[in-house]
């Protein structure tokens, strides 16, 4: 069933024509990715879709009762309440549901003030209420909650902090987290991985994968768009176009056809070509003519293809270097960092060699960007040592932009730092990173966070550094950008050592990874695919640690279990033996007294015959209670 459909939609901002004639369909389940570069429209077509935004031309269908839930690229909850009591907001239909449960249950205590009538049909109200608070989760939510605050890394934080007191960061993930919790029919989400790390980002994946709805995506991150999307939406010069497939397969696609299409309209050149020559040449021709006419009419009639225009403008760059470094290039031993005398990280130790790319990843507040500053010399180890080797230049790239951060223009902030190098070669520069005409004109402050991480990739060409130490280079970038990137520190001939949450990136650049824990630091060997083969493995190994380990544990239980048995049946058995030794030495305890007791009488004691007959059976009766003393002695000391 389609759950939203948009008939040649378009939409302008005054002058400016943002979306042509877009036609998009999504139907029941599916998984749409829509993509394109910065400005292209992605954001105005999710708004849109939610309904938040008006359109100038075309139709939008969708059913009439459909749910929808919008995430914003800057979504963040804003609430007096805590984080549990946030989440239990999505359930106020079952909670209401709960509360009359326990109503019920209260009147039907109360039997004797109920007529029989009465309490048959409270107890039928019951019954369908319940079968209702079941059919809805009514038993789950808690589970619901803690499941997804736990996915999207809420597991440290106690859930009656309220929410006032999280980051920004942590209430944009909050917003999400209550956005999935509503399972709306179609769930929109714009740039959802923001405020992610990887870990949180692959539970987001998994979840999604299993959604029971629709999903429309829009994010810069290509490797969650290959995990999670079907359909991808390309929206390139104000209008949309199909791929039935993820990412990858879109971009293959996209190439494929574009070739197609140009050799198509190359053929149609030369066909066009062909019959303007015969038509020339034979137009004049009485005997010829009749057939140039006859091209002519056919040449006039022939639907032209549109030379096919291929990607839009893309920055164009590529990173050189003064001079070869020596092959150990980083040594970082044990090196330890406090705050506070709080431990940041601790025993992380580091070798970089010539011509090496190493990933540095790890869960957000490792203190990954921490160590970035600590190699560069920007802050001071608390322990340990670093060792920058023979000719090695460092070039680093900032996350946070810090030294763009100036009030000069675009022109000037690059030009003061190398006033040697022509203002012309400087606007070359400018202009392969998209600074042309009259933007180099534009003061630093103004720029997007786009153009910021362009200008600062820039100065990091102009510095010709062997070593590149880059901090989340890929933020604010469109996926174009993303891949000019890649392509030029592919043909670097220096050291990388970056940190990013783009697993693309990761998988495309790297060819070590440090995995750095508060603890330590782990090396693989290989880009991202291969270091999640081999977490895997390992996950598959403690894993079945863990299943011999609880089966060991399952057999120590069950051998115990027969032994304390075969115990329990010896004490049992046992403890009859001694509860007949005590019952027979009664009884011969009993017998002693009666024979003692006889043997003062006078007839017996003046019978000497009998007297002796009655001496032995006493003595035999005391032998008979030593003898069970003895064995009841024992088995009391067993």
């Amino acid at each position: 069933m389609i759950v939203m459909q948009l008939n040649d939609v378009s939409k302008s901002f005054g002058a400016e024509d943002i979306l042509t004639n877009i036609k998009l369909e999504i139907k029941t389940n599916d998984r749409v990715a829509i993509v394109g570069r910065n400005g292209a429209g992605k954001s105005t077509i999710l708004k849109i879709m939610a309904g938040e935004l008006s359109y100038d031309e075309g139709e939008v269908f969708q059913p009439k009762n459909l749910s929808v839930g919008y995430l914003t690229q800057h979504s963040a909850l804003e609430s007096d309440k805590t984080i549990w009591g946030e989440m239990l907001e999505v359930f106020n239909n079952l909670l209401m549901q709960q509360q009359e449960l326990q109503e019920m249950e209260q009147k039907m205590t109360q039997t004797s003030s109920l007529s029989d009538a009465t309490y048959e049909q409270l107890l039928e109200d019951y019954d369908k209420l319940q079968q209702r608070f079941v059919e809805n989760g009514g038993y789950e939510y808690e589970a619901s909650i803690k499941s997804v605050l736990t996915g999207l890394n809420f597991n440290d934080i106690p859930f009656d902090t309220p929410v006032g007191e999280l980051s920004g960061g942590q209430k944009a993930r909050l917003a999400l987290g209550k956005l999935l919790l509503k399972k709306p029919d179609l769930l929109i989400l714009d740039e959802p991985t923001n405020h992610l790390d990887i870990e949180t980002m692959t539970w987001l994946e998994q979840f999604l994968t299993s959604y029971p709805g629709a999903i429309a995506i829009v994010s810069h991150d290509r490797y969650f768009l290959d995990k999670t999307a079907s359909i991808v939406y390309e929206i390139s010069r104000n209008q949309s176009k199909k791929y039935n497939g993820n990412y990858s397969y879109y971009l293959k696609q996209r190439a494929l056809d574009y070739e197609q299409e140009l050799k198509e309209y190359e053929k149609q050149q030369s066909e066009i070509k062909r019959m303007e020559e015969f038509i020339q040449r034979n137009i004049a021709r009485a005997s010829t003519s009749k057939r140039a006419q006859s091209r002519r009419k056919e040449l006039e009639k022939m639907e032209r293809l549109e030379k096919p225009k291929g990607d839009e403008k893309s920055a164009s760059f590529s990173f050189r270097i003064n001079r070869a470094s020596g092959n150990d290039v980083l040594k970082v031993d044990n090196l330890s960092m406090h705050y506070d005398d709080q431990p940041i990280f601790q025993h992380i130790t580091i070798h970089a060699s010539r011509g090496e790319r190493m990933a540095l990843t790890g869960p957000n507040g490792v203190g990954k960007t921490t160590l970035l500053k600590t190699i560069t010399g920007q802050i001071q180890p608390s322990d340990g040592h670093i060792k920058i080797g023979t000719n090695v230049q460092i070039g680093y790239y900032d996350q946070e932009q810090q030294q763009v951060t100036t009030s000069k223009t675009v022109l000037d902030q690059l030009w003061d730092e190398y006033p040697d190098v022509d203002e012309k070669d400087i606007r070359t520069v400018l202009g392969n990173f998209l600074f042309s005409g009259e933007d180099v004109r534009k003061p630093v402050p103004s720029l997007s966070g786009g153009e910021k991480a362009r200008l600062s990739m820039a100065r990091l060409m102009m510095q010709n550094a062997n070593f590149l130490i880059m901090d989340e280079p890929t933020n604010h970038l469109d996926i174009d950008s993303k891949e000019v990137l890649e392509a030029a520190l592919l043909n670097f001939p220096g050291t990388i050592l970056f940190v990013s949450h783009d697993r693309y990136f990761i998988n495309k650049l790297a060819d070590k990874i440090v995995e750095m824990q508060h603890t330590d630091a782990t090396i693989y060997l290989g880009n991202y695919d291969y270091y999640m083969e081999k977490k895997e493995e390992e996950a598959s190994i403690q894993r079945l640690m863990d299943s011999q380990e609880t089966e060991s544990k399952q057999e120590q239980r069950k051998t115990q279990f027969h032994e304390n048995k075969q115990e329990q049946r010896e004490q049992r058995k046992i403890q009859r033996r001694i509860d007949e030794l005590e019952e027979h030495i009664e009884q011969h305890e009993a017998k002693l007294t009666h024979l003692e007791q006889k043997m003062t009488e006078p007839e017996i004691y003046e019978d000497h015959e009998k007297a002796s007959e009655l001496t032995e059976e006493t003595k035999q009766v005391k032998q008979k209670i030593d003898s069970l003393m003895d064995e009841w002695t024992k088995l009391q000391e067993e």
